[in-house]
């Protein structure tokens, strides 16, 4: 077949052209070979097709497919690393920047192999495969309401949708929130977990503007940072979000927060309108495009979303306000950004530099010596820059 709908995977099975849905959260198009496997497949066999771009449509046991999948990953774990077009670099003379984008085609390389076993979900979000479990409610909660249509996924997404299932039932513990049992935050699949909680804590601490009795939360993911703002006693806050899980997950955790009386979420490219005496942005940290649903929290492109928070900060901001940037200087450390490029950006938007708030990350990945990134990571330092009109 010379062409193929990006979003449907087509096969033959039985002596007859099928078809489904293609779903991907990475946003990759349906596999153009497909072939099917199941547990008499050797594992040797399903890493050289999965290598060569063919998927793996599972006839098998489910819970076989797992552990085909942990065995493709051990592999994909000892295969030599190459550059990608170019012999890789000695890791004494690579440059942090080289050092990163060399991770991250290991970790895309990794994804798209991984990505190849993938599983056909019934009509009603149901699995029918040997020791399947139910997954309608992770799936619903992921994907809406079953529409009665099969689709195709990898399965390793629908391994994310049962961990953000779980992440979603028990929460996550924000100590920026106050005691429990009144400080978790339930986040919903696709919306980054507030987990790396030093910035919360500089959120919660850093002093608020005279007579700041509105905030505006810019980018609000799960609502953490409009909790923490309202907990602090602002009496108005106005979360925006471009992103329907994320007002969704929001409006979910500011009513389990008992919030809801001083929280208005708004669907908004940033800004809402009018001007407020106190706006907080938490944007993605690192400049790259994202390579699935979950990194868009993670990677801004050309660092848009930083770029236009403070383009237009400065008109916003009410006589005598202050906006609070929230920022890792880890792409700094990775040279993708300097310092100076990030200080321009303030004069250029007309702001000044009220105070700037440190802390050191805490999440295990800061320690690791083993991670590909440890040099940089243990440089890392997640700022608060209160910043005013010049």
């Amino acid at each position: 077949m010379n062409a193929q709908d990006a979003t449907v995977l087509t096969w033959q099975e039985g002596g007859e052209e099928r078809q489904a849905g293609w779903r991907s959260e990475s946003g990759w198009p349906a596999p153009r070979r497909v072939q099917l496997a199941d547990d008499q497949m050797p594992a040797d066999l399903a890493y050289r097709l999965a290598c060569e771009g063919t998927a793996l449509l599972w006839r098998g046991d489910y819970q076989n497919a797992r552990q085909l999948l942990q065995a493709l990953a051990r592999r994909l774990d000892r295969a030599p690393r190459k550059a990608a077009g170019a012999a890789a670099l000695p890791a004494s003379s690579a440059s942090p920047a080289e050092t990163f984008y060399r991770y991250r085609q290991a970790q895309g390389r990794r994804a798209r192999v991984l990505g190849m076993v993938v599983i056909e979900v019934d009509g009603d979000h149901g699995i029918g495969l040997r020791r399947a479990p139910d997954l309608r409610v992770a799936c619903a909660e992921a994907w809406g309401p079953p529409d009665g249509q099969p689709c195709v996924v990898a399965l390793r997404e629908l391994i994310g949708l049962v961990g953000a299932h779980e992440w979603r039932k028990k929460g996550v513990e924000v100590p920026a929130l106050g005691p429990p049992p009144a400080n978790r935050v339930h986040p919903h699949y696709g919306v980054f977990s507030p987990v790396r909680g030093e910035y919360l804590d500089l959120i919660a601490k850093a002093p608020l503007p005279a007579g700041a009795s509105l905030a505006w939360d810019i980018g609000t993911g799960t609502g953490v940072v409009a909790a923490v703002l309202a907990r602090r006693g602002i009496a108005r806050i106005v979360a925006t979000d471009l992103n329907p899980r994320a007002l969704a997950c929001a409006g979910d955790n500011i009513q389990r927060l008992r919030l809801q009386e001083r929280i208005e979420l708004v669907e908004a490219d940033l800004f809402p309108r009018g001007t407020a005496p106190l706006i907080v942005c938490n944007p993605p940290w690192l400049p790259g495009k994202p390579s699935s649903t979950l990194e868009h929290a993670v990677y801004d492109p050309d660092s848009r979303m930083l770029r236009g928070f403070l383009g237009g900060l400065r008109e916003r901001l009410a006589p005598g306000g202050e906006g609070w940037l929230v920022l890792s200087d880890l792409a700094e450390h990775l040279g993708l950004r300097s310092r100076d490029e990030l200080l321009a950006l303030f004069t250029a938007g007309g702001l000044v530099v009220r105070e700037r708030l440190d802390v050191r990350p805490r999440h295990p990945k800061a320690s690791d010596a083993g991670d590909p990134l440890a040099a940089a990571r243990s440089r890392e330092i997640t700022s608060l820059w209160r910043l005013g009109a010049g």
